[in-house]
């Protein structure tokens, strides 16, 4: 009853872990693509939107690289810009508040993207902490009643003590196993965040200042178009 019990318990274990493994290359997986379409996209906006002469040249062209970040954050900023008395300008006594607002849209889209960005590391991160311990539980249990089975029979030769205690040293193998890709990637998917975070933090930036340039320049009562 007892290598029952025994038993079962480290089937789960073994179980635990290679659902664990099963989370992580899916996690992988998805974030791995999902990046590579985010990193493709954005460099697609950036040639579209940058290459236009004016912001109203931009704001057509951008559509043509199809929906990113970049292009999440910018349409952000375009709404507020859109906002100002219909025809993209505000008035004087506007401008201020116009600058403000815009600034505390992309900052909040900004956020917004790194949350989305984010989704699943913090799996990984647990995955890579915690599976080490959950196969050296399995581990632990099963030396514990392997020790104890041989203690019943009273045999304590090298053949009856290294196949109980080889098959539980097993759980932890294969803890380590699912750890290590789950910790590598996750170091790798948030360098991959961040430096893409930082981009999106510099158009923010020259988004920011070129709208103002435009405000600035343009004479009130001003429509686009004209």
């Amino acid at each position: 009853m007892v290598t029952d019990t025994s038993t079962l318990i480290i089937n789960v274990t073994l179980w635990v872990l290679i659902s664990f493994s099963v989370l992580t290359w899916t996690v992988i997986l998805l974030k791995g693509g999902q990046y590579w379409r985010h990193a493709v996209g954005n460099r697609r906006f950036e040639e579209k939107f940058w290459s236009a002469a004016t912001l109203d040249e931009a704001r057509l062209r951008m559509g043509e690289a199809g929906v990113c970040p970049l292009y999440r954050l910018a349409t952000a900023g375009f709404q507020v810009f859109d906002s100002g008395n219909g025809d993209g300008v505000p008035s004087l006594k506007h401008r201020g508040d116009l600058v403000a607002t815009l600034e505390r849209k992309l900052k909040r889209q900004l956020e917004r993207e790194s949350r989305l960005s984010d989704i699943g590391l913090t799996v990984l991160a647990s995955i890579g902490s915690t599976a080490p311990f959950v196969g050296l539980f399995g581990t632990v249990w099963g030396i514990m009643h392997a020790l104890q089975d041989i203690s019943k029979s009273g045999k304590a030769s090298l053949e009856v003590v290294a196949g109980p205690i080889g098959e539980a040293l097993i759980a932890t193998a294969i803890g380590i196993a699912v750890a290590v890709p789950a910790v590598l990637a996750y170091n790798f998917l948030m360098r991959q965040s961040r430096r893409r975070q930082q981009a999106l933090e510099i158009f923010a930036e020259d988004f920011l200042h070129l709208v103002s340039a435009e405000t600035a320049h343009r004479p009130v009562g001003y429509a686009q178009g004209e």
